[in-house]
């Protein structure tokens, strides 16, 4: 007779959401695979739903094959989480690392040496809106390039482009 723990591992259960995605020259699919998970099993508060995804990554150019398996947990119930929602979820989280990017290499936010009671946060508020400002306008390919036209651009310009005269 075959042990649960065996038949999970030799029968893997069946992916419960798939996505794919055709970007920056590669392919990637994602998938969700939800964790069953027996009552206490894991001693972390408020735990309803844990899942393994699995990224693969397939560069267009030269045809390389990566593969990524993170774990998740999560607080959120099956019934106000769906698969496909959890996929989404932990897609969308990537725009928030996205904004951490920008503001580190546009506005070099690692080496800032502002570190004292509200100031980190104000920074980055400040950092934010501009780069909120910039995407607004939508005249500008990238922020760098924002950065580029208001630096050598007359005041008068640059505050025309803004909509303030």
């Amino acid at each position: 007779m075959l042990s649960e723990p065996l038949i999970k591992r030799v029968f893997p259960p069946e992916p419960h959401a798939i996505s794919f995605n055709k970007d920056h020259h590669r392919i990637e699919t994602r998938t969700l695979t939800l964790i069953p998970l027996p009552i206490g099993a894991l001693s972390f508060p408020f735990i309803e739903q844990a899942c393994r995804i699995e990224r693969t990554r397939e560069s267009i150019a030269d045809g390389k094959i990566t593969t990524e398996t993170v774990y998740c947990i999560t607080s959120r119930e099956k019934n106000r989480a769906s698969p496909e929602q959890l996929l989404k979820i932990n897609r969308e989280h990537w725009g928030i690392e996205s904004l951490h990017h920008i503001r580190d290499v546009s506005f070099d936010e690692d080496r800032s040496q502002i570190r004292t009671k509200n100031g980190p946060r104000v920074m980055a508020s400040l950092r934010n809106l501009v780069i909120a400002l910039i995407r607004r306008l939508k005249v500008f390919k990238t922020i760098p390039a924002a950065f580029r036209k208001f630096s050598f651009g007359s005041k008068r310009q640059v505050m025309s482009l803004l909509g303030i005269l």
